[in-house]
Parts: C-alpha cells; structure tokens; sequence
C-alpha cells in the first residue's frame, strides 16, 4: 500500500538504486507511475506493505517500508528486487551493481566504478570534503542525515 514518503516514520527500512546513467524527465516520470503501481500491490505474507518511494537527482531510486506495520520479508524483498530488474532491462541501466561510487562534481552529479574512484582520490580529483552518496544507510533517519556527506563521513573515507 503506498503512502506518502514524508507519512513514514524514521525507522522506516529503504533501500536505495543508483543508476549508472541519468534518466530523463520522461523516464522517471514512468518510473514513478510503475512504482506506486508496484507498491500499491507489494506485499508480504499477504500483508500489505506500507510503503513509499523517492526519485532523487534522476538517478536514485528509493524505496521505504514502515516495518511497524509489517515487516519485509524474504519473498517480498525478492519481488522488489525482480521490479528494479524490470526497470534495469526497460531502461538499459545498472542499478544494482554495488561496486559503483556517485558524488557531487560542483552542481553535476557523477558516477564511478569504485576503481575509478580511488584513483581520482590519489589524483586529489575528489576530496574528503567531496559530496558523496552513502547508499548503505538502513532506514529514513539515516538517509536524511547520512546520505549525502562528505566523503570523510561515511565509508567512503578509506580512499583518502
């Protein structure tokens, strides 16, 4: 059952997609009409998921579970994931490889392989000051003080 983003509470568990590539305005105007489609319908154990999504920068998809009404489980997880993997092969894009870096290059957003990263750390490209994306947060508080950080704040740190 889908429910507004901001109606979550914060321990709420997300998951976030990064995109290999930006999506047009277009796209992601589709992508959320497949969501909340998806959503509508997600469920575990034949208990509805109060759930919820964000579209951030035309490139991450997050999605939310409030698990106080009904956890995710493994089969629920997995049927969201065969989602993303629909959305993957609709759109041409990678948004489950984890060995990927996205930051903050002034106003532009820009994606790396993680080789590629760590080599633009030793070439100072990217500082510890550098906006990262830290994909690995658990759950909505976390996404909205952790997510967007200077890379000496998150795990990112190790490169520098």
């Amino acid at each position: 059952m889908y429910v507004p983003f901001e109606n979550l509470p914060e321990e709420s568990r997300i998951w976030i997609y990064q995109s290999n590539r930006k999506f047009s305005d277009a796209e992601f105007s589709e992508i959320e009409t497949d969501l909340q489609a998806f959503l509508n319908e997600w469920a575990a154990h034949g208990t509805s998921l109060e759930s919820s999504y964000l579209l951030k920068y035309n490139r991450f998809i997050i999605i939310a579970v409030n698990q106080d009404v009904q956890a995710a489980t493994g089969c629920s997880i997995d049927s969201s994931v065969e989602f993303i993997q629909s959305l993957e092969k609709k759109y041409n894009v990678d948004l489950l490889d984890k060995m990927n870096v996205t930051f903050k290059l002034g106003d532009h957003i820009a994606h790396k392989s993680l080789i590629d990263f760590k080599k633009m750390a030793k070439d100072k490209a990217v500082t510890e000051n550098t906006i990262v994306f830290n994909n690995l947060v658990n759950n909505i508080e976390e996404f909205n003080e952790s997510w967007e950080v200077p890379a000496m704040d998150s795990w990112h740190s190790r490169f520098f």
